[in-house]
């Protein structure tokens, strides 16, 4: 971990969300601890466009849990890793969001929040027959879509090794870690899994009587930012 203060603008602590065990990958996240100082979609978009992360947050009530998720080229209703990262990075319980309220909680290493998967933005779950297919690949295939493509690694323990693939516009080739299509992979196939992504990044998922899904990982902070001058 660095506690570097010039490598983020102020106000803005970088988190990398979904580690591994070893503490190394995970997908990055930026999150700007007070919102105010970018008050509309248009500033925010702009930011996380530059900033260039596959997600940024921006905290509105950092007590309440108000939260709102940017890619570098949309906004987001829902997205696991962001959320799982500010629970974590602000010791919260509940993250309060226009789809419904997320529950999240600490458990040793992890942080694990509780969703929905109609929360969670389509996504293509794609099986392939075996680990390797999915390792092989040198970038998107052909197509348009977000798509998760993934295998089993060992069907009976749940342990599944997965990419994805944005392909949008937006220079986000692939994505590191995602919560969301690990959700929803959890719910199509109703089982609690652990998903081996990206480089080395890991993530946990178990399916409740409910219809719900809780997502967890391990979140590391990487950069933090100066304070932010104050906004009001």
């Amino acid at each position: 971990m660095s506690d570097s203060e010039f490598d983020v603008p102020a106000g803005i602590d970088v988190l990398r969300v979904f580690c591994g065990p070893d503490g190394r990958h995970g997908n990055a996240l930026g999150v700007v601890r007070d919102g105010r100082g970018h008050p509309d979609e248009a500033s925010r978009q702009a930011l996380a466009g530059t900033l260039g992360f596959s997600e940024t947050v921006f905290v509105d009530d950092p007590e309440r849990g108000q939260v709102d998720i940017y890619t570098p080229g949309l906004r987001l209703p829902f997205a696991g890793h962001p959320l799982v990262g500010t629970a974590w990075l602000l010791d919260l319980e509940i993250l309060e969001l226009a789809v419904g309220d997320v529950f999240a909680r600490q458990d040793g290493e992890f942080t694990w929040i509780t969703a929905r998967p109609e929360w969670a933005p389509p996504r293509t779950l794609e099986r392939y027959g075996s680990v390797a297919e999915v390792e092989a690949l040198t970038g998107p295939p052909p197509g348009e879509g977000w798509l998760y493509v993934w295998a089993w690694e060992d069907e009976a323990a749940g342990r599944v090794r997965a990419r994805a693939f944005p392909r949008r516009d937006d220079n986000i080739t692939e994505d590191e870690a995602t919560g969301a299509a690990a959700l929803l992979l959890s719910a199509e196939l109703g089982r609690a899994l652990n998903i081996r992504q990206g480089r080395g990044s890991q993530i946990l998922t178990a399916p409740a009587p409910d219809g719900t899904v809780e997502i967890g990982g391990r979140v590391v902070l990487a950069l933090r930012g100066k304070p932010a001058p104050y906004a009001g």
